[in-house]
């Protein structure tokens, strides 16, 4: 009985087995075929990847001058809003040797190479910002161009591109026969050389801000190129530079390391600061999006979503401000909702939410408003059409609010010259709703002397009525009469 039992449970354990051995052999296999496909150190040329880079650093003699020239085009181009004439600056430009020797250096704690990388790297840097800012400040035409104000604020994806970028620009300097286009591509994608040029520009017009954001965009692509190729370069394991003084080897490694640390940690701390703020410019676009971009106006209001303000401040200060314009407000009890669906993003709660309407200010403080407006977020406009479209319009509109103006003084000297029983006038734009529609009512306020009787009030609250709606062509005034 018990041996046929035993016998039984044989080929099932075979089975299984089987199975186990099939599945070891099926995981052995992808292990070969992904190790095959992403290896990387067998067909690495490290002494060929280090003399071609060190080869890159010095700036001198015809580096000097390409650089200059390269500095021209690329600013030329950006004056000219030429994406093509950009893209050539950038693919001359020698800015990225310097940056790879910094990487490189600290990788195998090479502290000569080092220090020669940070000398041409700031020279390079210095004389690229002054060729640039004598350009524009001599140059007789600084429009500021969408090539130009793109540059200036810098977010997650420009981290992005950089690391990568730095990552296939070091793998394919290490390859045995360097893959060319990958270099130039690098080159296009990282654009070293046009914030400098942006940075030129700031300083020639006098507008710090976009020097520093320019400045910013071309830190964060100089670290994080630089922390990409000492990664990859420790990955590969390039050999360590040896000193015979085992003191002084003992030091440089201590001083790379610390100065390696030293990059990474501003790097770290630029990624994570500069993700915040795109999460939370993500989470505030999609309250824009349920909020003020699905409200209906009835008349003449709009949302002008160009001159919407997303301000991102890590110490709790953050702004989100919309602007809105014509003659139509929104309710109080309407933003009261919003500030509350605000509230529900996680990373809006701190921020200050404001709505900047038009409706309540006559014509010309309308016209600065706009004006003021449009200066301070003309980095947002994409393209001098934009700022054109968005000017006329706004023209437009503001001709129109200076038709339906009340001459209010030339109206309040004829009604007393013509009614002799009115102690006072007033008068007043009142939003009024039936709850399916939202008006906005003319409403003139008649005081009358003390000792008037009802019938003659009425008499002449009707005539002035009558006479106001002639004079001013407007048939929705209506006439009240205040104590």
């Amino acid at each position: 009985m018990s041996e046929h039992l035993f016998g039984s449970e044989t080929p099932n354990q075979d089975s299984g087995d089987e199975v186990k051995k099939d599945l070891k052999g099926l995981l052995a296999s992808v292990r070969k075929f992904l190790s095959e496909l992403l290896e990387i150190r067998s067909n690495t040329d490290a002494a060929a990847t280090k003399e071609s880079i060190i080869a890159d650093i010095p700036f001198k003699g015809h580096t000097s001058w390409i650089l200059i020239c390269s500095i021209f085009i690329a600013s030329i181009g950006l004056n000219a809003n030429s994406t093509a004439v950009v893209i050539g600056a950038m693919l001359i430009s020698p800015l990225m040797g310097p940056i790879l020797g910094m990487g490189l250096s600290l990788a195998i704690n090479d502290i000569d190479t080092l220090r020669r990388s940070l000398k041409n790297f700031t020279v390079m840097v210095v004389l690229s910002v002054f060729t640039a800012f004598l350009f524009f400040y001599l140059f007789p035409l600084r429009d500021e161009s969408s090539e130009l104000l793109a540059r200036t604020k810098p977010d997650i994806r420009d981290v992005l591109i950089a690391f990568f970028g730095g990552l296939a620009l070091v793998i394919a300097r290490a390859k045995k026969g360097t893959i060319a286009s990958v270099i130039f591509g690098v080159a296009i994608a990282t654009a070293l050389m046009p914030p400098l040029c942006t940075v030129g520009f700031g300083l020639a017009i006098g507008k710090l801000e976009y020097a520093w954001g320019a400045m910013y965009l071309f830190i964060i692509n100089t670290m994080f190129i630089g922390l990409a190729t000492f990664l990859v370069i420790k990955f590969l394991r390039f050999p360590m530079v040896r000193y015979a003084n085992s003191q002084k080897r003992r030091f440089i490694a201590r001083m790379a390391s610390i100065t390696g640390i030293a990059v990474m940690i501003p790097a770290g701390f630029t990624f994570y600061q500069v993700f915040q703020e795109s999460l939370f410019k993500k989470q505030a676009q999609e309250f824009l999006k349920d909020t003020i971009e699905v409200y209906q106006f009835n008349s003449s209001g709009r949302y002008v979503d160009n001159l919407t303000k997303i301000q991102y401040v890590d110490d709790g200060t953050s702004l989100i401000e919309l602007v809105c314009m014509g003659d139509e407000l929104i309710p109080d009890n309407v933003i009261n909702t919003w500030r509350a669906q605000k509230n529900e993003f996680s990373r809006l709660k701190d921020a200050e939410f404001r709505v900047l309407q038009g409706g309540r200010d006559d014509s010309e403080e309308k016209f600065n408003y706009v004006s003021e407006l449009y200066e301070r977020n003309k980095a947002d406009l994409l393209t001098k059409d934009e700022q054109i479209r968005l000017l006329e319009a706004e023209l437009a509109h503001l001709t129109k609010n200076a038709e339906k103006q009340i001459p209010f003084k030339n109206v309040s000297a004829e009604a007393k010259a013509n009614y002799n029983n009115i102690a006072g006038l007033g008068f007043s734009y009142q939003i009024q709703t039936d709850f399916n529609k939202l008006d906005t009512v003319p409403i003139f306020e008649i005081k009358w002397k003390d000792g008037i009787k009802r019938n003659q009030k009425e008499a002449d609250s009707k005539k002035i009525e009558t006479w106001l709606k002639l004079r001013l062509q407007d048939s929705t005034i209506v006439v009240k009469e205040v104590n």
